[in-house]
């Protein structure tokens, strides 16, 4: 008796409709499961990232407003970093082996 009704349920086309549409939205199409997984480790991702660069650039500001108020410390980076020197002065640069 129950395979019957089954044997009746999928032979209705109305039914058989509703499987092949509910598997197509689910799997194949574009918003399925598969691609929205996909997104959302992307999204999670893209947030770490943002995190980073948001830590990133407030050390960039704390380096920046310190070397505002220290014009000698300016001067150390911009020679080291740099090597720049002034008019008067020779640079020798030895590389580290």
């Amino acid at each position: 008796m129950i395979q019957k009704n089954f044997n009746k349920l999928f032979k209705n086309f109305y039914f058989l409709f509703f499987l092949i549409f509910l598997f197509w939205m689910l799997v194949i199409d574009s918003n399925g499961f598969r691609s929205r997984y996909k997104l959302n480790k992307k999204i999670s991702e893209l947030s770490s990232e943002i995190d980073y660069y948001e830590q990133e650039i407030q050390k960039v500001e704390l380096e920046k407003k310190a070397f505002e108020e220290d014009d000698k410390l300016l001067e150390k980076f911009a020679r080291e970093k740099y090597l720049m020197k002034k008019k008067t002065e020779d640079i020798y640069y030895i590389p580290d082996r």
